[in-house]
């Protein structure tokens, strides 16, 4: 498999994602802001969330690297909490806008 469509793979995973509290997941939420996969499998997401203080915070981190790691393909999965840039609504795709009323 090649890294493209591990990243394939990883991103339609990362759409299984949701934080308990908003009916988008993750990835169109804006919440992903880079994913690397190296050639020997091993795959390093910075992510954010909408609230530094957000409840879910370990959950969704923790569903985040058990469903990447289930990705044939995949060895390890780290994944790095960072709020910089800070997230806002603005990031979201325009089906996750609509989802949550803001178009």
């Amino acid at each position: 498999m090649t890294k493209f469509e591990t990243e394939e793979r990883i991103v339609a995973m990362l759409k299984t994602v949701y934080d308990p509290e908003i009916p988008v997941n993750v990835y169109d939420l804006g919440l992903i802001y880079k994913i690397d996969v190296t050639d020997e499998g091993d795959v390093t997401i910075d992510m954010t969330l909408t609230a530094p203080n957000c409840p879910a915070a370990d959950f969704i981190m923790e569903d985040v690297r058990q469903k990447i790691e289930s990705i044939d393909g995949v060895h390890t999965a780290t994944i790095n909490l960072v709020f910089e840039p800070v997230w806002d609504k603005d990031m979201m795709s325009e089906e996750a806008k609509l989802e949550l009323g803001f178009l």
